[in-house]
């Protein structure tokens, strides 16, 4: 007798190339069978004209939290890991997630910045991402380079995290621009001789030299070769703004070289992160990145800054804001959809959403537990609709790809990127007995995002079942708000 047995479905596992219709039986929380399963469950879903395929993998998520589980499950999201930023203490944010707990497996990095701001400030980290935004009213640790026993420190902490299970080390570079090379090479040797990927925002934003995104990333290539670490690039496409077809070129040249260098994006055109963030400040931000202030905007007020004036004077009150900063005007102009599609169709490259937490209008990030959503929760579209955005508007419509390699960038491959030092991700992103049971079954027909600027908190379309570790949160597309299935990604 099996838990679950979905029937009549086309099933798609991106490691086999299976792509065939047939039955997936369930049990204890993994997959036991797939093909022309014989005997019964104790409950069938008829999967009939819908797609089955593995969860979604997000490599980077900020929202870590019940709201931000269910609005990604429509997402097809099931297993939704916060790698760039990190935190610490490690232990201490999994024992919060165990007490609180998930909707979605979730696991964490280790927050090199958050060690940073320890050792420079000796503000003690706090397991949350807004530690990091609040940090910047000290504004030591991004600017200046750290004395030889302030790098001991860090590398202290940042050891005693990976002790902790951290699965790896998130390197947001770009909000401590001031950190010396030396630093830097001794932590991506730290995450080589323990066999653990870094998670990096590059140095720097900007289509000029000098301290352009090219610079950044010769930088960060250069750490690869020289230290041994697999270098992972967050945001492939904002952190590389008009020169990503430059920035692909040097990066695939790496590639070919033999050095582990892997890549991440997501399907828009417009970025987010926290008001104190450095690159804001940079008096030449104009003529660096290709836009004025009126590109930064306020999530929780939807306001746009009209000069840099303005902007200094609101990171002074309240640093830890979210902001949208709006690089790429794809709906405006033909070539930055182009340069868009660069970072998105990158070969071997993950789709990521960098989903970013629930906000209210005064700030404060919602953790609250109503369904849907408060309508004046705010964030941005890729927290609501990522993975739909890409296989809707890449896949199924424009069709730059087939099925099956798209979904493979939405979770065999982010899989892949983890499961060396990771063990347990070689159970996620297939279809195939022994696996978890992380599944999602969609309408490809009806498939959709539906959040906007405007209306960031509608969930996407088409997710008709969603199932965590064989436990379904998803069901004939309503969400069930009773199931806490989500388990730890931990080393």
């Amino acid at each position: 007798m099996h838990d679950i047995i979905l029937r009549n479905g086309r099933l798609l596992d991106p490691e086999t190339g299976l792509d065939a219709i047939g039955d997936v039986a369930i049990r204890d929380g993994r997959i036991v069978a797939t093909g022309q399963v014989e005997g019964a469950a104790a409950r069938e879903i008829d999967a009939s004209g819908l797609c089955i395929a593995p969860g979604f993998i997000d490599l980077h998520g900020h929202g870590q939290s019940v709201p931000a589980d269910r609005m990604q499950a429509f997402d097809g999201v099931t297993t939704s890991l916060e790698l760039e930023v990190g935190v610490l203490p490690v232990d201490a944010w999994y024992e919060k997630q165990v007490q609180s707990g998930r909707v979605l497996n979730y696991g964490t990095a280790v927050a090199w910045v958050s060690a940073r701001i320890a050792a420079m400030t000796g503000m003690q980290p706090e397991p949350e991402l807004g530690f990091m935004g609040r940090a910047t009213r000290q504004r030591r640790w991004m600017d200046e380079v750290a004395t030889d026993a302030e790098v001991a420190e860090v590398l202290h902490r940042v050891r005693e995290g990976l002790d902790q299970g951290g699965i790896g080390i998130g390197l947001p570079s770009a909000y401590a621009p001031g950190t010396g090379v030396k630093e830097m090479s001794l932590v991506c040797s730290l995450a080589a001789e323990r066999g653990v990927p870094t998670y990096t925002h590059i140095a720097y934003m900007s289509n000029v030299d000098p301290k352009s995104s090219i610079e950044a990333y010769t930088r960060l290539i250069g750490y690869a070769g020289s230290t041994g670490a697999h270098m992972h690039i967050c945001h492939f496409n904002s952190t590389s703004l008009l020169d990503v077809e430059r920035s692909a070129e040097l990066v695939r040249k790496a590639q070919d070289l033999g050095l582990k260098i892997t890549v991440e994006a997501y399907p828009y055109g417009s970025g987010s992160t926290v008001l104190g963030a450095a690159f804001f400040t940079d008096p030449a931000f104009p003529e660096r990145t290709g836009r004025d202030y009126g590109a930064v905007q306020m999530v929780s007020t939807g306001h746009r800054f009209t000069s840099r004036e303005e902007l200094v004077a609101a990171q002074e009150e309240t640093p830890a804001s979210l902001v949208l900063f709006h690089f790429l005007d794809v709906d405006v102009q033909p070539r930055h959809q182009e340069l868009l599609d660069v970072s998105i169709l990158y070969p071997g490259g993950a789709i990521a959403s960098d989903a970013m937490p629930w906000t209210l209008p005064d700030a404060s990030v919602y953790t609250g537990d109503a369904w849907p959503l408060p309508e004046e929760a705010s964030s941005h579209p890729r927290s609501s609709g990522t993975f739909t955005r890409f296989l809707r508007q890449y896949v199924l419509d424009r069709k730059t790809m087939p099925l099956l390699d798209g979904i493979a960038k939405c979770t065999l491959i982010p899989a892949r990127i983890l499961e060396e030092s990771t063990p347990q991700m070689r159970r996620k992103g297939r279809l195939q007995p022994g696996c978890d049971a992380d599944i999602v079954v969609f309408d490809a027909a009806t498939l959709r995002d539906r959040a906007d600027f405007r209306t960031m908190n509608r969930a996407a379309e088409g997710m008709r079942h969603v199932l965590v570790n064989g436990v379904p949160i998803i069901a004939d597309g309503v969400l069930d708000t009773a199931p806490r299935p989500g388990l730890p990604v931990r080393r």
